[in-house]
Formats: structure tokens, C-alpha cells, sequence
């Protein structure tokens, strides 16, 4: 273990040599003296985050860029600038920072322009999204809290990207604490129609009806009611995609909401298929990335993500499922926010606690979630997998770790992939 915290320690300062001591987490500080088991334990959970939020930065700040136009971000000075914050509707709140301002220093002037309360300012995150031609969203990824937003959104050199506030947690029990504040309940508000204008949330003509009535007659509260009534409320939608489930080569369109990724499927037969993956009989999940047309990546190559879980298909049979998406960080990025919200969920914690330490820092598990341990990585899902190449001369690949599930759930159809929920001592009573 020793080698590996040098390793790390120097990964970090190359880290903070490329891209500033500002804008990585602080490493573990190492004790001088003889630890014991508990403090082993503590620290080696420590590294771990570390090296998930060190492998998440080089892999988010460094890859988008590749990904898009091929190149490295340059080094900006420090100055006043002013930013523009998309809502949900369009539009767009201006505000001024630095150029060195991290994700939270923005979030927070966002706030203050819109007269958002500090309590519900962890409810809402930054995401940087690229806008189609006719209109649509990709969500490339969620800003990281040691981001830098005006550097990240400025090297890519293009009007397609912006940065988007949308609300940041998944249970829609949440929104009545939104929904108490004039300001909030606006935001949720244009984010309800938005999401239906755009055909995230699926709505038949009478409810279509009912949403045109209450939005005449300016009842808001009313209105988001009604959307939380409706499919896929709150949910993500991902780009079409490549899954190997249930045949390998399939078109997927993935959507993320519910404690789930949802699957619509076309079969090779051209029959279109439906299903769910639960979060919680996932029993690890990563992150991978491999470069063609070299071993270095540049302009001219093509680097491909994938996403791949493995999941509890039924009491004795788990399986890995691969998806093929430039959006893989976001989606694993959306499986993590979710398993925080059941962790803090199930053990009674405040919700309220959970985005204020998210929004302030790292999100600290109190100690009665320790037992709850992530198991390790499995090999990779296809050994005939290409070899993964190195995005640069520190990491090669990213691994994001998921919760274990037990083999106390229910088998479940093959001609249904929806899940119940095998969590480690969680089940539909607890939940």
C-alpha cells in the first residue's frame, strides 16, 4: 500500500502542475505515527475517493475536449469575466466571476443572481450540455465541484455548448422542499415543461389538456403535481447508443431517473423493447475508454466510452451490461447521485445534510453506511475487449465503483429486464 500512496501522491502533483492546485481535491493526509486497524480502514477509503475524483477529473476535463474537438485546455489567467447560466426555458442569467472560480463559487453567484436560498442551493448542480440544431440536448456531464465552469465551457470554442442549472437529486419527494420557495418552484416549474416539451416526459392528449389548463391558469404547483404523475418525470435522456443487451449491437435509448436506467430496445428483428435496470441490484458498474487510430490520442483518432454493469438478473445470475456512449461519464455520474441518495435514505439521514455537503464538499457517509462495501472490480466484462489504451501518460482508464446487491432477490422474466430492489438490506418495505 505504500508504493500505491506514492504512486497516487505523484499523480496528484502532476495533477496540480498541469491544471492548478485549485482545482483537484486535497490528498490524505498521511499520520506519522503507527495506525491502527480502524484507522487503516479510514484512510484506505480516503485513497479510494481520491483516486475515483482524481481519475473522474483528468478523465472529464481532459476527454470532453478530445472528444469534441481534439484538443487541450490552455492555461487562462485570472480575471473578471461574466458567464452566461441557461435555465431550463432558455434562458439566461448572467453573472460575474473569476476565471478561476470553481463549480460552487458559480453555483453560488447563479443563486444569489436568482434569489435562491442558500438551503436550497445544494438541490440544484451545473451541467454542461451541447444543443442540437433542431433544438435537443445532449447532457455531456455534470461540472464537477473543483471544476473550473468558465475554462471548461470557454475551450471548447463553440456557441453548441452551454451550461444548464437543473435540479440535482432524483426523489421526487424532494421537490416539495423546492417548491416552498417562490423562486424554486419556478425553477421546477420550467423544468416540468421543458422536460415534456422536449418529450422526456411522455404525456397522451388528455393529460396534455390538463397540463394546458392549469399552465393558463398560472397554477405551477398544480401543474408539476401532475408531471409527477407522468412517465419518466425527472428522468435524463441520453442520445441513441449502442447496447450488447439483450443481443449484442442493439440500438438503446437510455434514460436515468427513478433509481434506474431505462432501456428502449430495437432488436435486430426490428421489434422495439422496453426494460429496467435498477440501481440497486447493480453490483458494480465502470467506467472504460479505448482510443482507435493509435496508441496516443490526438485529432485524428477516435475515442470510444462504454459504461458496464453488472447486474443481478436473477438469485443466482449476475451479468455485465455494456453500453457504447460518448455520455458514459454522465450516466455513471447519475448511478452515483442515486446510490447517494438510498444510502442517506436508508439510514435515516436529512436529504437536506446530504446536497449541503454536496454542495459545500465530498459527501461524508456517516458511519452507519461503512458496512455497506463495494466489492472489487470484476475483469473486464468481454476479455476479447481491445486493449485499453492510455488517455495520457497518468491513467488509462477510469473505474466509477457501484454498491454490492445480495442474492435475496426474486428472479425476474427474460421477456421483462425490470428489476426489484436487492440492495444490501434494503428492500421495497425499507424504501
Amino acid at each position: 500500500m505504500y508504493f500505491l500512496q506514492l504512486q497516487l501522491l505523484g499523480l496528484h502533483e502532476q495533477i496540480k502542475k498541469e491544471y492548478g492546485s485549485n482545482v483537484v481535491p486535497a490528498f490524505p493526509p498521511k499520520k506519522i505515527f503507527t495506525l491502527t486497524p480502524a484507522e487503516v480502514e479510514q484512510r484506505r477509503e480516503q485513497l479510494e475517493k481520491y483516486m475515483q475524483a482524481g481519475e473522474l477529473f483528468l478523465l472529464t476535463a481532459r476527454l470532453s475536449l478530445y472528444l469534441f474537438f481534439g484538443f487541450e485546455t490552455q492555461q487562462i489567467p485570472t480575471e473578471e469575466v461574466a458567464l452566461d447560466i441557461c435555465l431550463s426555458n432558455g434562458q439566461k442569467v448572467t453573472v460575474n466571476i473569476l476565471t478561476s472560480d470553481q463549480t460552487e463559487d458559480v453555483l453560488e453567484a447563479v443563486a444569489t443572481k436568482l434569489d435562491l436560498p442558500d438551503d436550497l442551493v445544494g438541490y440544484f448542480s451545473l451541467f454542461l450540455v451541447r444543443e442540437g440544431v433542431d433544438g435537443s440536448l445532449t447532457f455531456v456531464r455534470k461540472l464537477q465541484e473543483f471544476e473550473l465552469p468558465y475554462v471548461s465551457i470557454t475551450s471548447l470554442r463553440s456557441s453548441e455548448f452551454h451550461i444548464v442549472l437543473r435540479k440535482s437529486y432524483w426523489d421526487m419527494s424532494y421537490d416539495g422542499d423546492v417548491m416552498d420557495n417562490r423562486v424554486g418552484l419556478n425553477l421546477l416549474y420550467t423544468q416540468t415543461v421543458s422536460d415534456i416539451e422536449r418529450g422526456w416526459i411522455l404525456v397522451n392528449k388528455d393529460q396534455h389538456r390538463q397540463l394546458k389548463s392549469l399552465q393558463e391558469k398560472g397554477s405551477k404547483k398544480e401543474f408539476i403535481h401532475l408531471g409527477q404523475t407522468l412517465k419518466y418525470y425527472g428522468y435524463i435522456k441520453f442520445d441513441p447508443c449502442i447496447t450488447d443487451f439483450p443481443e449484442k449491437g442493439c440500438q438503446v435509448i437510455v434514460s436515468a431517473g427513478n433509481n434506474e436506467l431505462n432501456f428502449h430496445v430495437k432488436l435486430p428483428n426490428e421489434q422495439m423493447k422496453e426494460g429496467s435496470f435498477k440501481v440497486t441490484r447493480m453490483r458494480c458498474w465502470r467506467v472504460t475508454s479505448s482510443v482507435s487510430g493509435g496508441g496516443r490520442v490526438s485529432a485524428k483518432c477516435e475515442v470510444k466510452l462504454e459504461l458496464a454493469f453488472e447486474y443481478l438478473m436473477s438469485k443466482d445470475r449476475l451479468q455485465w451490461v455494456t453500453i457504447t456512449s460518448q455520455q458514459a461519464i454522465m450516466m455513471s455520474i447519475c448511478l452515483q447521485s442515486m446510490v447517494d441518495e438510498l444510502m442517506v435514505k436508508k439510514s435515516g439521514g436529512s436529504i437536506k445534510k446530504m446536497l449541503r455537503k454536496r454542495h459545500n464538499g465530498s459527501i461524508q457517509r456517516p458511519d452507519s453506511q461503512q458496512t455497506v462495501k463495494s466489492p472489487p472490480l470484476l475483469d473486464s466484462p468481454d476479455p476479447n475487449r481491445e486493449q485499453i489504451v492510455k488517455l495520457s501518460t497518468k491513467l488509462s482508464s477510469v473505474s466509477l465503483r457501484g454498491i454490492s446487491a445480495s442474492n435475496s432477490a426474486n428472479d425476474i422474466s427474460a421477456n421483462d429486464f425490470h428489476g426489484n430492489y436487492a440492495f444490501e438490506g434494503i428492500g421495497d418495505d425499507d424504501l
